[in-house]
């Protein structure tokens, strides 16, 4: 049996572990690895490598993807959509394993509907896909955003300001909520709930009532004023997306125009999804790599390893991918117990 592995989207800690787990467990069982370059875009374009234990020898720490990445989306334009369909049958693969967010996994969806053997492996920092529990990059982003407020506090406290911490997540919180929940910030701002500034400015008066001269926020980068998103300029990628930024700014900018404290931004940007995944990541990319040969292995095709609870399941991809996984009101509800 031969087997295509790639990976779309954003680059992300975990996805060399789930490579590696991908093609030693094919192995163990007799299948031969194709890896697949640059996403959808490899396999428009036929760009492949065969992949053996040396190729993933030593990968286990390493940060990114040994395969390259795109936000390629074939069903864009027939004309590579037409390519995606004749390599695959010109590869000759009996199976594919994609591993990437809503939209490379939304690709393969469509792909199975066709006929395609397709399975999925879920990947995104912003563990907003439905049907898993957790993401593997997520453990990663939410440490390194952890470890930047804990270092932001110092200088906060010093110099009496206002620190604006920016994180990722476009359409859910979860990475701010996790973030800041453990690196004790002062308020939390995520995209499910629309930024109200007398609630900015009531916390940062309540500390000062209580002699705290600093405050640390966090927000997330797809957090609204007035129900509109912070975007850099109107192009979209492929997946019709604009490219959000600028929150933060905003923010810190109406901070020092209503309270008249001095506040500074931090945009932790592609930080939080570069370099070495935590154990957790590495463990849990291993996990859904083997759990993705299994299927395969079963001809369980349409379907994508997912976490619940410690088990390591499957579901269909499009149940994975049809609706996202935004932060639960209570839960935000009990982080506000600790603002201020």
């Amino acid at each position: 049996m031969k087997i295509g592995i790639l990976t779309g989207g954003g680059d992300c800690p975990g996805l060399n572990p789930v490579i590696r787990a991908v093609v030693r467990t094919a192995l163990r069982e007799g299948f031969q690895m194709i890896g697949i370059q640059n996403g959808w875009k490899g396999l428009v374009d036929n760009e492949t490598k065969p992949l053996d234990l040396s190729a993933v020898s030593g990968i286990l720490h390493r940060g990114g993807t040994i395969l390259g990445t795109s936000r390629t989306n074939p069903y864009k334009d027939k004309a590579l959509l037409d390519k995606v369909r004749a390599n695959y049958r010109t590869l000759g693969l009996d199976a594919l394993i994609a591993i990437g967010g809503e939209d490379t996994l939304g690709v393969a969806a469509r792909l199975f509907q066709e006929g395609f053997k397709v399975v999925g492996v879920p990947k995104t920092i912003d563990n907003d896909l439905s049907g898993t529990d957790f993401t593997f990059g997520f453990d990663t982003a939410v440490n390194i955003a952890m470890e930047a407020i804990d270092r932001l506090h110092t200088t906060a406290e010093s110099h009496r300001r206002i620190m604006v911490v920016e994180v990722m997540g476009r359409h859910a919180g979860w990475i701010a909520l996790y973030s800041g929940l453990a690196g004790g910030a002062d308020l939390i701002l995520i995209p499910e709930t629309p930024i109200k500034m007398e609630e900015v400015t009531a916390v940062i008066r309540k500390r000062l009532e209580r002699g705290k001269n600093f405050s640390i926020i966090v927000v997330a980068e797809g957090a609204k004023f007035d129900g509109a998103e912070a975007v850099l300029g109107t192009k979209l990628d492929e997946f019709g997306h604009v490219r959000l930024g600028g929150i933060g700014e905003m923010l810190a900018n109406k901070i020092e125009e209503t309270t008249g404290f001095e506040t500074r931004v931090t945009v932790l940007g592609h930080i939080q999804r570069g370099g070495s995944a935590t154990a957790f990541d590495r463990v849990l990319g291993t996990r859904f790599g083997a759990k993705a040969v299994e299927l395969v292995k079963n001809g369980q095709f349409g379907q994508m390893a997912a976490l619940k609870g410690n088990e390591i399941t499957a579901i269909p991809i499009e149940a994975g991918t049809g609706k996202l996984k935004t932060v639960d009101p209570a839960f935000y509800e009990m982080a506000r117990k600790f603002f201020g």
